[in-house]
Formats: structure tokens, C-alpha cells, sequence
């Protein structure tokens, strides 16, 4: 818990690495994930750092296990789910890895290669078998007309039909000559149209379409294609049509001048195909065996590359003594760590087989450590809410382990439905049942992610808005008779308020508490069930709910002024306890503490006998600060004297927030003291130095004169400026008690939010399943069915996905804002760790590289 509370101890480390056992130190230290590494080589480019060769060598292996991987994603071959983490390769072992994957890069691309040319020639023969079968048919439609005549489609630009015979061209001793050839199906209106300007109608296309999908040997996606034959006369005329045929990029073939031929090439492209779909069958095979026996090694290769890469990263981040011997590295590391840093560099050593061991020092220093706060699978959401908002400082208290608490209660004060929140809570135990399910917890769906990362907030909001359900007796806009009403009915017969006719015509009456006898007590738990049966039923709960809403936001503010004081207490600041802490909680109280009195008295001291006569407590709140109590009835006696007496505490409170700490620092740097130390608590300390300073804290409370505070010996401490610290106090002030105000105000959308959750969900009820249930025929049954279905997806849809949002925002709102703002600044660094688990272990390329 102390850890959760606060965050862990840190000190600055060196770590003194030997030449030769500095590799496997790195590794260990990756494996357990103690230390942040600091760069000591800020202003060496990466280029001129000692170990780029050996990065440059990772990435070279790395580019060819994406390629390795695209191939094995290509051929649909599944990749192994281990979960064996293999250690990174020792140095000796690197040329061998990589003399593997290069041959296999070989192997696979000369095997790819062959495979490509393969189906091209394959396309080719395929694309001209087509060609001679298609164009075929153009020859003997031609020769049953008579005369042999061949007329073009008529194009809009044209004036009227060409008609043209081969008889008539031959007559004039034009030379015939023919083109043929495929071409994709969206380019042959316009390659028509070119050969038509281009031509001037001396040539006559015919085409059909191919019935079957042939690959793109550019794209290699399935597309429609064309096969076109093109007569011409003259040889100038040819010259034109096949520059256009390149243009459009037209796979031309050769076109055989008699049958004869014909039947020739046709009997051998069919042996020769033949042939290509064995070899073809054949190659695949061998690829694929390639590749599986790749697939085998790949998850051992990718997990061995990435941590050996990240061990040469963080050697560059080193700095070599005078003698070139010895590596030495700054590292932050938690004090409760440090055995187990010492024992893996032993081990380390121990495996290099170094004869110096590797040992680590610690240093002091006035920098900044990173914060760490540790956590587990349920504390991990909740510190994550927290660290949206911001890192917490160096040892200031973590909102966290309250939030576990407060933010589920809060978010079910404003979603408190019996019926939603069971649904919620089941929805939040399934994925905690599964946690440990892969297929759940490695998806691409980032809204998925965030859901199951959250599952355990999600089932604390659950379980807290099924007892504020019961609180408010409301399960699906209705209400359960657990308990039975304690609503006498014969007291309001009796009392002739109301008459036996009018409760057997009247399906909705009013009620009126202001009776004697009409309660036969309190009812156990929540809300008496027949106030859902009222008119004035959102009368009464909106009261309820409003001064709710007021208690609940003063408690919880006033939480976070108290969680304040572990702040000055732990930083030794104790004169903050009485210039800030006090002034702010009795500011707090003596106003708004006062309201959340009057409202519990009026609770407790009115009945609903004298509820007429109560008095306005909203009125009574503002003649506190006009000082006009004798204006209206009183509370209770004294009531005037107590308010001003709270007031004028309140408004003295003021001033001694705004001056009392700057006029203190002022008054102990006018006697001589240096103080830099009084704004320790917004820095953050080793352990090595933590006595010191305390002790300098000390002293500078009791009046020693000291010239000079350092925590290092190195960092001269900052000059006392009055105009700054008033300035900042100033701020403080302002923002601290215009947001009493204002955050009291914010703590009223408890009260908005809950009651439009319950309308909402009892207009659903009306809208929909009444309108099912009113059908009492035979088929109301089956009608049912689907209203009730329709009933289910706009309840999980409406009023568990987005009312579950908004409540959800609203109390992220509530802490960030109106909680932590009391004690809590963000303004720190987290702690990240060389950790190898940290590192991606997707297999994609994204995640790879």
C-alpha cells in the first residue's frame, strides 16, 4: 500500500561495466527490468557512437526477417504462438544468425524469382492461347458474309458509317497485315477511338471479351481483358498501330497467316502449358517448404534480433573510462532494487566469464527521478485515470488507491440502476473469466483494447451501480416490493382524503406524505417502492438527489484539502500546515461545511408534518453572507450568530492564505537564511541525500544560518524572489476559493445526471415494452419477442454504452478537476525501465521495425 500511496525510492546509480561482460550485464538487466538508463552522450550523433556497426548488423537482419515475414504472410502459412522468450544471442553467435538468414534471403528470393518468371511465361502462353481461339471465330464470321465486309460501330464525332471490304483495298494494291493481342476491358473504348483519329479508317478492329479473369503480371490482382484483332493496309499504317498498341500497353502476340499454323502453335502452347503447371507445382512446393522450415525459427530470430539491438542501444548511451576498459552507466533505480541490480551484474560477469566483476555506485544528485509506482492487473486502470491527468511528482501522495473507491461510487451515483448495472457487472466478470485468453487480449481493435485493459474498473462500476440501484429502488425504470410498501393506504381512506372510488378510477394518484398515520415507518433499505406509483415522484427525488449531490462533492473535496497534509508532512514543510492547509479546510467549512449542516438538520429535525412550514435553506445560505437572518424564520436558536462568526472565520482565512506563507519565506530569508531548500517538495531526492536534507530543513525552521544548500555540492540552491512567491500564492488563492464555488457547483451534475439516466430509462420502458406488454390476445406472446429484442440493443446501446460514457466522463471530470486539484500537481516523469517485455512483440512490420 505504501508503495500505491506513494511512489518507490529512487537513487542515482553508476553501473561500472567491464569491456568484455558489459553485453551480457545489458542483458540481464533487460530481463528483469530494474533501471532507467541516462544518455551520457547527449551530444554524440548516433552515427559516431562505438557500437553503430553492430546496430547497423540488427537492422540488415531485421529487414530480412520483414521480408521473410511478408513471404510467410503471402503464402498463408501460420506463424507459432510460443510463449518462450529466449535470451539474447551471445556476440560470438550473431555471425552465424545472420550467415542463416542471408541464405535463407538467397534461397527465397532466387526460389521467388523463378516462381514470378514462371507465371508470367504461364500468363503469356494462356493470354496467346485465348488470342488464337477468340480471333478464330472473328475469321469465320468473316467468311460467311459475302461480300467480306467489316463495318465499325458508329461513334458520336463520326458524320456518318465508313464501310470498308478487304476486296476493295486489295484492288488497290494495299498490302494486308494483321495485329492482334489482349488488352484490360477498361481501356478499349479509348484504344478504338485512337485507332479510329490515328487511322484515318484505313484498319478494321475486332475484339471479344475473355470469358475467365487473368492476373495482372504488374498488380498480380485478377482483371477482365480483351482480345482485339486489327487489320491494316500498308506498312506506314502498321507503324502507327503498333506505337499505339505500346501506348496502351497491349500484350501483342503473333498472328498465324493460315489454319494450318494455327493448329501448330496451338497443339504447343497446350504442351508447353502443361509443362509450366508442373514445374509451377513443383516450385510452390519448395517454397512453401522454405518458408515453413523459416516460420519454425522466425518468432526465436525476431525476439533474439530486438533485444540485441536494444543491448547496443543502451551500450552507445555509455561513456568509457580513461582507459578504455571499463564502461560506465548512470541508471535510476528504485533503493528497494538495488540487491537485485547487484546480483544480476554478478551475474552477468559470472556468465562473460570476466575475471573483474561489474559493480554498481551510487551517486548523489539534485535531479529530477522519475516516478514508479507499482502496480497489478487491478490497480493498472485505476492508476492509468490517474496518470491521464498527469505523472504523479516525486513522492507526493497518488491519488490512486482512493480513486479505486470514489470513482466507481461516483460514476454509479450518477448510473445507479439495478437491471444496468448487473448487466454491466456480468459483461465486466466475463472478460476478467478470459483475461488470460489470447484471442482477447492480441486484437488491432483499439476500442476492444481499451475495454478489456479496463474490465476491472468496469466491474467495480458494476457492482457499485447495483447498489446504488437499490439505494434508489429503480431496476429497468421500475421499482422491486422487496420490503413491501410502508405506505398505509387506509390512513388516507380514514383521513377522507381519498375515497375507495377514486383509487379504483384513477390509475395514477398523488402523494401526499403530510398525513398522520400514512407511514407505518421507515423502510429498510432505499426508497419505498410507491413513490413509482406517484405524480410527484420526480418531485421528491429531485430534492433528494440535489442535496445528495451537495454532501457527497463537500465530503469529497474536503477529502482532498486533508490528503494535503501527507504532502507537507512527508517534504518536511510543516508551516504549510498552518498558512495553507488550515486557512483552506476552514474556508471550505465554515461556508459549504455549514451547508451540508443545515441540510442534515433539516433532515433530521423537520417532519413531514412541518414540511410546510420548513424553511428554504437555499434562502437561509444566501442571507449568511447578506447578514440578514432576522429576515426569516430561523433554523434553530442562535442561528444568526453562529453564521456571522463562521463567516468572518471564512473571510479572515483569506488574507492568511494569501500572505501568510510568502511573509513567512520573507521573514526567514531576511534573517540570513538560504531557503532553498523550502521548495523541496517540488523536487525530488535520492536516498543518499535524504538525511541531509532534512537536516537542512530543520535548521532552516529553527533559525540557523547556513550560506549556501546543495544537495549535490555542485547545484547552488535558487534566490528567495518575494514578488514570485506572492505571485504564485496570489494564483493559489484565487483559484482555491473561486473554485469552492465553482466545484461545489460542478459536484450538481451527481443530481443532473441521475435523473435523466432514470428518465431516459423509463421512456425506453414506455416506448417500447409497454407497448408489447399492453397486447393481451393470443399473439402477444410472439410480438413480444421482438420487443423485447428491440427493448435489449436500445438498453445496451443507449443506456449502457453511451449514458455508461457519459457518466464515465463526468466522474473522470470530478477527480481531475474538483478532487486532485486540492492536493495533487502531476508535474512529474514516469519511470521507464529497460525492460525487454516492454518492447513489441507483434509480428506485423509495424511491429517489428
Amino acid at each position: 500500500m505504501n508503495s500505491l500511496l506513494r511512489s518507490e525510492e529512487m537513487c542515482l546509480a553508476q553501473l561500472f561495466l567491464q569491456s568484455g561482460s558489459a553485453y551480457d550485464c545489458i542483458s540481464e538487466l533487460g530481463e528483469l527490468g530494474l533501471v532507467e538508463f541516462r544518455d551520457l552522450n547527449p551530444s554524440v550523433i548516433a552515427f559516431q557512437r562505438k557500437y553503430v556497426n553492430e546496430i547497423k548488423k540488427c537492422e540488415e537482419m531485421e529487414r530480412i526477417l520483414s521480408y521473410l515475414l511478408k513471404e510467410i504472410k503471402k503464402a498463408d502459412i501460420s506463424l507459432p504462438e510460443i510463449d518462450v522468450n529466449p535470451v539474447a544471442p551471445l556476440p560470438k553467435h550473431v555471425i552465424a544468425i545472420m550467415e542463416q538468414l542471408q541464405r535463407l534471403e538467397v534461397e527465397l528470393g532466387e526460389v521467388t524469382r523463378n516462381k514470378e518468371k514462371l507465371q508470367k511465361n504461364l500468363l503469356e502462353l494462356t493470354e496467346y492461347t485465348h488470342m488464337l481461339r477468340i480471333t478464330r471465330n472473328f475469321v469465320q464470321r468473316s467468311a460467311e458474309r459475302e461480300p467480306l465486309q467489316v463495318q465499325y460501330e458508329e461513334f458520336p464525332f463520326l458524320e456518318k458509317e465508313t464501310m470498308m471490304d478487304y476486296n476493295s483495298m486489295q484492288r488497290l494494291g494495299a498490302k494486308l497485315g494483321f495485329i492482334s493481342g489482349l488488352i484490360h476491358r477498361v481501356k478499349i473504348e479509348a484504344f478504338e477511338r485512337m485507332l479510329w483519329r490515328v487511322c484515318k479508317g484505313y484498319t478494321i478492329l475486332s475484339y471479344a471479351e475473355v470469358d475467365e479473369y487473368l492476373d495482372d503480371p504488374d498488380t498480380g490482382e485478377p482483371t477482365k481483358s480483351v482480345v482485339f484483332l486489327i487489320s491494316y493496309w500498308g506498312e506506314q499504317i502498321g507503324q502507327k498501330v503498333k506505337k499505339i498498341c505500346d501506348c496502351y500497353h497491349c500484350h501483342v502476340y503473333p498472328y498465324p497467316s493460315n489454319n494450318e499454323e494455327r493448329n501448330d502453335v496451338v497443339e504447343g502452347l497446350r504442351t508447353r502449358i502443361q509443362d509450366l503447371h508442373t514445374v509451377l507445382h513443383r516450385t510452390e512446393d519448395y517454397l512453401k517448404q522454405v518458408l515453413i522450415r523459416a516460420s519454425e525459427s522466425v518468432y526465436t530470430w525476431v525476439v533474439q534480433i530486438k533485444k540485441m539491438k536494444a543491448i547496443y542501444y543502451i551500450l552507445n548511451q555509455c561513456s568509457f573510462d580513461v582507459t578504455n576498459k571499463c564502461l560506465i552507466a548512470e541508471v535510476w533505480c528504485p533503493v528497494s532494487d538495488l540487491p537485485a541490480l547487484r546480483k544480476a551484474l554478478e551475474d552477468g560477469s559470472r556468465k562473460s566469464g570476466a575475471t573483474v566483476p561489474s559493480f554498481v555506485n551510487r551517486i548523489p544528485t539534485s535531479d529530477t527521478p522519475p516516478s514508479l509506482i507499482r502496480t497489478n492487473k487491478f490497480t493498472s486502470g485505476f492508476q492509468n485515470i490517474v496518470d491521464a491527468y498527469g505523472v504523479c511528482s516525486y513522492r507526493e501522495v497518488n491519488p490512486a488507491p482512493f480513486t479505486i473507491i470514489t470513482f466507481p461510487f461516483l460514476f454509479a451515483v450518477m448510473f445507479g440502476d439495478l437491471g444496468h448495472g448487473i448487466i454491466m457487472a456480468l459483461f465486466a466478470f466475463w472478460m476478467v473469466f478470459y483475461e488470460n485468453d489470447r484471442k482477447l487480449k492480441n486484437t488491432r481493435n483499439e476500442i476492444w483494447n481499451t475495454f478489456f485493459e479496463g474490465r476491472y474498473i468496469i466491474l467495480m462500476m458494476g457492482l457499485f451501480s447495483v447498489y446504488t440501484g437499490l439505494i434508489y429502488n429503480d431496476c429497468f425504470s421500475k421499482s422491486l416490493n422487496i420490503f413491501g410498501s410502508k405506505w398505509n393506504v387506509s390512513a388516507m381512506i380514514e383521513a377522507k382524503i381519498w375515497k375507495r372510488e377514486d383509487l379504483r378510477g384513477n390509475g395514477i394518484l398523488t402523494l401526499d406524505p403530510n398525513v398522520t398515520g400514512v407511514f407505518t415507518g421507515p423502510y429498510p433499505f432505499g426508497i419505498d417502492p410507491i413513490w413509482n406509483l406517484a405524480t410527484n415522484r420526480l418531485t421528491f427525488l429531485n430534492s433528494y438527489k440535489m442535496k445528495m449531490s451537495v454532501i457527497l462533492g463537500i465530503i469529497h473535496m474536503s477529502f482532498g484539502v486533508i490528503l494535503s497534509t501527507f504532502n507537507h508532512l512527508h517534504f518536511r514543510k510543516s508551516y504549510n500546515l498552518y498558512l495553507v492547509f488550515l486557512p483552506e479546510l476552514l474556508f471550505l467549512l465554515c461556508l459549504f461545511g455549514y451547508l451540508v449542516f443545515m441540510i442534515l438538520y433539516k433532515w433530521m429535525v423537520f417532519s413531514a408534518q412541518d414540511s410546510r412550514h420548513a424553511p428554504s435553506i437555499l434562502i437561509h445560505f444566501i442571507n449568511m453572507f447578506l447578514m440578514q437572518g432576522d429576515s426569516i424564520q430561523p433554523l434553530y436558536a442562535g442561528q444568526s450568530g453562529l453564521q456571522i462568526f463562521l463567516l468572518l472565520i471564512a473571510v479572515l482565512s483569506v488574507p492568511v492564505l494569501l500572505m501568510g506563507k510568502p511573509l513567512y519565506l520573507y521573514w526567514l530569508n531576511k534573517g540570513h537564511h538560504r531557503i532553498g531548500a523550502y521548495r523541496g517538495y517540488e523536487r525530488v531526492r535520492h536516498d543518499s541525500d535524504e538525511e541531509l536534507f532534512l537536516l537542512r530543513a530543520h535548521d532552516m525552521e529553527e533559525g540557523s544560518s547556513h550560506s549556501e544548500v546543495s544537495m549535490s555540492g555542485e547545484h547552488q540552491s535558487e534566490e528567495f524572489n518575494f514578488a514570485d512567491e506572492f505571485l504564485h500564492q496570489a494564483i493559489h488563492t484565487i483559484e482555491y476559493c473561486l473554485g469552492c464555488i465553482s466545484n461545489t457547483a460542478s459536484y450538481l451534475r451527481l443530481w443532473a445526471l441521475s435523473l435523466a439516466h432514470a428518465q431516459l430509462s423509463e421512456v425506453l420502458w414506455a416506448m417500447v415494452m409497454r407497448v408489447g406488454l399492453k397486447m393481451d390476445t393470443s399473439l402477444g406472446v410472439l410480438f413480444l419477442v421482438p420487443v423485447f429484442g428491440l427493448f435489449a440493443v436500445l438498453t445496451v446501446s443507449i443506456l449502457l454504452v453511451m449514458e455508461g460514457l457519459s457518466a464515465f466522463l463526468h466522474a473522470l471530470r470530478l477527480h481531475w478537476v474538483e478532487f486532485q486539484n486540492k492536493f495533487y500537481s502531476g508535474s512529474g516523469v514516469k519511470f521507464v525501465p529497460f525492460s525487454f517485455s516492454l518492447m513489441p512483440s507483434s509480428f506485423d512490420n509495424d511491429g517489428l521495425l
